[in-house]
């Protein structure tokens, strides 16, 4: 026995060099001052040969995308869409992470304060981004007229509010990466393990309704969380909105109630109220249209996460004015974060179930959608203007006998306020009452 043990105590000794070898040789990890002010370290060179462009902002988008105005010298058209380099914030926008309201937030309003603000390119280009859509920047701002410019990147790295995104691999790698290592140290936000008082952290999935919309087909059969305008209210169905600084449009779906909401439920998603949902997505096919349900609410656990919530009260429909041209031909661009890639979709389809107003229609005929003894009647306006034809579902009208007037409103030209509709491969305006039809 002690002859096998003394013929393996050269291995032995060998694997226990290679240990403390290996322990000797390991790259020390790099002090990190926890109170070290980064920001105010880094200098704005106004001499080097990077791109320098003063702006000033038209939106804020979130944390890391902002829109800023350039001349039209710079960016073709003036608008510089702007993606913050090295940085990752949290999303607001789309799916809502942890910390991106946060994120969203310290951006917008430390911008708000700047007197002056200067993007800056990486080398001698102004780059875009995977999108095509976005250019890379750095953003300087100044809070006062004699005061230095301070980087609005590294600031949100050193504030925690952002994963490092390439950030070693730039003009500013080295301080950007020191930065994230003090957040990361200093346990900030992203970094800190704790819950975001601002996120939704029940079962389902944090979104806005502008990404519901754009990309509802993907979240069907999911439970879902979000926040709207209620607006209308018909048959049991409500017809939420929000609106989008982004796009300049409003976003909405249609949310089926069912018979389970006690009155307190009920209360909370009322028209005029802005509400939170959680439910589930399904393909409603009687409608031929996208729909929520599943809502409920349990008064013995108010603060359920799954259950909807009231956030205000006192809102209001958009009701915004489009021309039947601008309806169906104009378009809306939007990044899909998710793979870099942009999508375009018609005006349209993106404002399925959001409040609109148009003027100016002809009603070239009518007809009525059913027979008169269906308790489904609905009258079908065939409208022209702007050298486009549109459908207008409303309530029948009837005569003074009782019977139904099959040519209402035939040879006027009404205008008319309505929630965006699909049925039979066609887009829509869907009128609730007679009293949102004036005739001419």
């Amino acid at each position: 026995m002690l002859k096998k043990i003394l013929n393996k105590l050269p291995i032995i000794a060998l694997i226990f060099s290679l240990v403390l070898c290996l322990a000797s040789c390991k790259e020390k990890e790099p002090e990190v001052e926890a109170d070290r002010d980064f920001v105010s370290e880094l200098k704005l060179d106004m001499n080097s040969e990077s791109l320098k462009q003063e702006a000033t902002v038209k939106l804020y988008v979130d944390g890391d995308t902002t829109h800023f105005i350039v001349p039209s010298s710079v960016i073709p058209g003036g608008i510089l869409e702007a993606r913050y380099l090295a940085i990752n914030t949290p999303e607001s926008t789309g799916k809502i992470e942890e910390w991106g309201k946060r994120a969203s937030k310290f951006t917008k309003e430390t911008l708000e304060q700047a007197v002056s603000i200067i993007v800056e390119s990486d080398d001698t280009n102004w780059n875009l981004d995977s999108t095509g859509g976005r250019y890379l920047v750095w953003v300087w701002y100044k809070t006062s007229e004699d005061g230095d410019y301070r980087n609005l990147n590294l600031e949100i790295l050193q504030n925690g509010l952002a994963y490092g995104s390439n950030a070693g691999q730039n003009r500013y790698g080295e301080i950007c990466v020191a930065a994230m290592n003090q957040a990361r140290k200093n346990k900030l936000y992203v970094y800190s393990g704790e819950k975001d008082p601002d996120f939704y952290y029940g079962t389902a999935i944090e979104l806005t309704l502008k990404e519901l919309r754009l990309n509802v087909k993907d979240y069907v059969g999911m439970k879902v969380a979000f926040e709207g305008n209620v607006v209308r209210n018909h048959s049991n169905t409500i017809y939420l909105e929000d609106y989008d600084e982004e796009t300049g449009l409003y976003f909405g779906i249609s949310v089926y109630l069912g018979y389970g909401l006690n009155g307190e439920g009920q209360a909370i998603v009322n028209v005029g109220n802005r509400s939170r949902i959680v439910g589930t997505v399904q393909y409603y096919e009687a409608g031929q249209t996208y729909q929520v349900s599943g809502l409920q609410y349990r008064a013995i656990k108010p603060n359920d996460p799954d259950n909807i919530q009231l956030v205000k009260s006192g809102v209001e429909a958009g009701n915004p004015l489009f021309r039947l041209d601008e309806f169906f031909d104009n378009t809306v661009e939007f990044v899909d974060e998710e793979n870099g890639t942009v999508k375009t979709m018609k005006y349209c389809e993106a404002m399925m179930s959001t409040s609109i107003r148009m003027e100016g229609l002809y009603v070239k005929s009518s007809r009525v959608s059913e027979s008169q003894s269906s308790s489904n009647v609905s009258l079908l306006l065939t409208c022209e203007a702007d050298g486009k034809t549109i459908t207008i579902k409303a309530e029948v009208v009837y005569n003074d006998d009782g019977s139904i007037n099959y040519s209402a409103y035939q040879g006027e030209t009404i205008d008319i306020v309505g929630v965006v509709d699909y049925y039979g491969g066609n887009y829509q305006v869907r009128v609730f009452s007679n009293n949102d039809i004036r005739i001419n």
